[in-house]
């Protein structure tokens, strides 16, 4: 009995050292930056310098609507879809609620993230109110390299057009 307790607790122990990020973590903080300024520069202004510097060369995109893009295909689809139209512009907001991250260790070093939430898309025009237009849900991989982080997989689905 008492090896089986030992077991369950060695068990629950290491579980508990990779699981989600406390909210006020510094790498909880870091990958709600990150998030936040992949979409509101990247997606949102198209500052695409921006964000060409922030996906990774590898990147594997998985979308449920648009099937799979790697990195020349995302970027055709960002100038073609998201940043085509200024009058008209799709943006997306993340529902900070939603915001979870794991941790990726190597042998106890931090290398990487996984960070998953829900985010709704709006369509923006000069002088009306965003348009709500779908929420979809998302799960990012994002990899420390040197100091810098990138994005590296990501997950877009669940795409709903109700709320």
């Amino acid at each position: 009995m008492r090896i089986l307790f030992s077991l369950l607790v060695l068990m629950t122990v290491s579980t508990l050292s990779y699981a989600q990020e406390a909210r006020d973590s510094e790498l909880f903080l870091t990958m709600k930056t990150q998030d936040s300024l992949l979409f509101t520069k990247g997606f949102n202004l198209c500052d695409l310098a921006y964000l060409e510097k922030t996906v990774s060369d590898d990147l594997k995109f998985y979308h449920d609507q648009s099937g799979f893009q790697d990195r020349e295909v995302f970027f055709k689809n960002v100038r073609e879809n998201i940043c085509s139209t200024p009058d008209k512009k799709p943006i997306r907001k993340v529902d900070e609620n939603s915001l979870v991250v794991y941790p990726l260790y190597d042998n106890g070093v931090l290398y990487g993230a996984v960070q998953h939430g829900v985010h709704d898309f709006y369509i923006k025009e000069v002088g009306k109110e965003d348009t709500w237009t779908s929420r979809g849900d998302f799960t990012h991989v994002w990899i420390l390299k040197g100091a810098v982080w990138q994005l590296d997989n990501v997950l877009s689905y669940n795409h709903r057009s109700t709320r």
